[in-house]
């Protein structure tokens, strides 16, 4: 037999996408089991998640996907767990409409405690369904048999065997499945099979390599930027250097020289078409626009703050108190305040979004970097006056989102374009729009007060937190109304409220947690709307909240570590802060140490802790400052991780290492620069990043694995706390508080360093 498939087409299909191939003397021999035709593609179908190849490997369809973290490798193995199948045989087709029911996409940590776990349920059932068939096929009792390694034999004759191939292979399960009829995150479905106790496991809990990185490495797979269609325009989306200016006159003879050049404007939305790339960008500099007088009256990064304490705010949530709160600040003996402040801060992903769509007729095709492909599709469906079954969405490699990057409006720019040009469009921006235009991390400020007797016991606690909306623009995509170019198109308006509050376990005996939202600076059309960004106003609330907590600490002249063991009462938060302070040889101090590093450089040591959806981190970090300019060198960080059950322990590690690296970055560096006008970061020099000689030493990760627990999600948990354990260390190490993120030079001399 002679296949001909190249080394490109074989390493791709490892990354995303099953071949299977019928093998020669494979036969179905039981034929009356199964659908001949894939059933409808319906959250209910035990076929829209799982299908056994005629060649007896397996395809699980999920409707999330992967950003880089290998969650496709975990949810791979928890298919295979359920089949008894090695993990070699299992591959996850992720991120396509056609294939996959919506499952929420890359979202909120869920990969593999909702999506890993509706899949593991799902992989149950065929396993059950499998069974079944060998019983009538065998013609024993099903009790009497047993499953390894994709074949169901009797366990007392072994020899009496059918393959999962024999009994299904190429075919499709008909089966149906109990749903929770919840679309999103929250799917989950169940059938008769029952997923298999943690005592038989033997792919979850191991490491197997991941698949696409050998594809990433040779450069053998597709981004989305390498996607093209036969007569397909590349377009470049036109934005004003004024923030609220719409075209009143565009000068098309400023471009004419241009061959092929078409200019596309619909109300406040400018771009132009080319069928060359070069021309598109050449038309997008050279394009004369009158602009409208817009006086968006953005009051600068500098006064950002200022102006959120003195904003009305849109929205409260006022908590819901434990004790008495008021009767314990009244009758303190001692009451301690701070207030900390976030700046807005860019996803500033590797490379400005990508996004093509086709429309031909009453259908058409999106492929998008979108980390919520069904979503991103559905958005797509709207701009198109399509229905969205119409729409098959298909997410491609991007340059990275851990959130509501620009993906989506990339999306629906091509779809607004191909709409009034009838033609396929390529839209990918440039750096200035993905720094510059790309819905943004929400600035904020948090104030914190504690309540102590005359002891220094903790009476009360109050926190609270005020800055712009994390959902101003919603990170599903799917509507119009959250997209530049419906805002731009005038699409009514639809924003949400909502920020957040710390997630801890501090048995503090009165305690208030609250939040509330101001107005957006610029209601439409804003460079700086805001969304998700990694760990959504995790990091923010927690540099605050832990930071205040060792602010307590000092204040009674205790150890900050110890004061948290005082306090916390939840055993898990009380294990990974002692498996942190363990690892990491926690020094108990009660003052700030102000150690020396040698060659004018300090040196401390600070830890966090935080919950997020059920996981639990604790770290701790050290520092260098160099004590004449400021700088800081986050060198070292131990991090004690509680995520429940572990499917793949080296993944698990590598997804925390990658957490503390961009926390690091988000800490020491990233803040968006604006003036009255615009946004002002526009590069990687106006806004940097961490970069590689800045990376800690060592990362040492503690997994406290709890078998009896389901699994929580790992994308996001271990940043949370990385900011506070980084300006605690800046405290330990040079008696100086730093309340201001990010933590520049500039800020900490501001602080008090010398």
């Amino acid at each position: 037999m002679t296949m001909n498939i190249t080394r490109r087409a074989a390493l791709g299909g490892i990354g995303a996408l099953c071949v299977s191939v019928m093998l020669p003397g494979t036969k179905a021999r039981a034929a009356v089991f199964g659908a001949t035709t894939q059933p409808r593609l319906k959250p209910e179908n035990l076929s829209s998640y799982i299908k056994v190849n005629a060649d007896g490997t397996v395809i699980a369809f999920w409707g999330k996907m992967d950003m880089g973290q290998g969650t496709d490798l975990g949810v791979a193995q928890m298919v295979a767990e359920e089949l008894d199948l090695p993990v070699s045989q299992v591959f996850v087709q992720q991120g396509d409409t056609a294939t996959s029911v919506n499952q929420g996409g890359a979202s909120g940590s869920t990969g593999i405690q909702n999506g890993g776990k509706a899949l593991q349920s799902a992989a149950a059932e065929a396993r059950y369904q499998l069974v079944e068939m060998a019983s009538h096929h065998l013609d024993v009792p099903a009790t009497a048999l047993k499953t390894d390694n994709g074949v169901v034999s009797v366990a007392a004759e072994p020899s009496k065997k059918v393959t999962y191939a024999e009994l299904i292979g190429g075919r499709f399960f008909d089966t149906q499945l109990e749903w929770n009829e919840r679309v999103g995150n929250g799917l989950f479905v169940k059938g008769k099979g029952t997923i298999k106790p943690v005592a038989d496991h033997k792919v979850i809990g191991t490491s197997p390599m991941r698949r696409d990185v050998p594809v990433k490495v040779l450069g053998a797979g597709d981004y989305v930027v390498d996607i093209k269609v036969d007569g397909m325009l590349h377009a470049r989306v036109i934005r004003p250097e004024v923030a609220g200016a719409v075209p009143l006159e565009v000068d098309e003879t400023s471009i004419q020289d241009i061959p092929g050049l078409q200019v596309v404007r619909e109300k406040a939305f400018l771009a132009v078409v080319a069928p060359k790339e070069w021309d598109a960008i050449k038309a997008a500099e050279q394009l004369k626009v009158t602009w409208s007088n817009s006086n968006p009256n953005f009051p600068t990064q500098a006064r950002v703050h200022d102006y959120l304490r003195s904003a009305t705010p849109a929205h409260r949530d006022p908590g819901k108190d434990v004790g008495d709160v008021e009767g314990a600040f009244a009758s303190a003996a001692k009451i301690i305040e701070a207030a900390y402040e976030w700046p807005f801060q860019s996803h500033a992903s590797m490379g400005p979004a990508c996004a093509v769509v086709e429309l031909k007729g009453d259908r058409a095709t999106l492929w998008t970097g979108s980390q919520k492909p069904h979503f991103a599709a559905a958005g797509v469906a709207a701009i198109l006056g399509l229905p969205e079954e119409n729409v098959h969405g298909i997410w491609v490699p991007g340059p990275g989102s851990y959130g509501r990057n620009d993906a989506g409006d990339a999306a629906a720019d091509a779809a607004l374009i191909s709409k009034l040009t009838g033609k396929p469009i390529r839209v990918q921006g440039m750096r200035r729009d993905g720094t510059g235009w790309d819905p943004k991390g929400p600035a904020s400020i948090h104030t914190a007060r504690a309540a102590l007797d005359s002891d220094g016991n903790v009476l009360a606690w109050h926190f609270e937190s005020k800055g712009f909306s994390r959902v101003d623009v919603s990170p599903n995509e799917s509507a119009i109304h959250d997209t530049l170019a419906g805002q731009l198109i005038d699409a009514p308006l639809n924003p949400s409220d909502g920020f957040g509050v710390p997630e801890e376990s501090y048995g503090f005996p009165a305690k208030r947690k609250a939040w509330e939202t101001v107005m957006p600076l610029l209601d439409r059309a804003s460079p700086l709307r805001t969304a998700h960004l990694r760990d959504p106003v995790g990091p923010q609330i927690h540099f605050a909240s832990e930071s205040f907590v060792d602010e307590m600490a000092y204040s009674i002249s205790m150890d900050p570590v110890a004061f948290r063991l005082k306090y916390l009462t939840d055993t898990r938060d009380i294990a990974v802060v002692r498996a942190a302070i363990e690892k990491a040889g926690w020094q108990p101090r009660t003052v700030a140490r102000r150690q020396s590093a040698g060659g004018g450089k300090l040196k401390g040591q600070g830890m966090a802790y935080a919950q997020r959806s059920g996981t639990r981190v604790a770290i701790v970090s050290e520092i260098e400052i160099d004590s004449k300019t400021g700088k800081i060198w986050a060198r070292k960080f131990t991090v004690a991780h509680d995520c429940g059950l572990i499917i793949n322990p080296r993944q698990l590690t590598l997804t925390i290492e990658g957490n503390v690296v961009q926390g690091i970055s988000r800490a020491v560096h990233e803040e968006v620069q604006f003036d009255e006008k615009a946004v002002t970061s526009v590069d990687w020099e106006t806004y940097p990043i961490l970069d590689i000689t800045e990376t800690p030493e060592t990362i040492d990760v503690v997994l406290i694995d709890r078998k009896e627990i389901a699994p929580s999600g790992a994308g996001e948990p271990a940043m949370r706390p990385v900011a506070a354990a980084i300006a605690n260390a800046i405290y330990d190490a040079s008696g100086v508080r730093i309340r201001k993120a990010p933590f520049t030079p500039d800020k900490l001399r501001a602080a008090g360093l010398s």
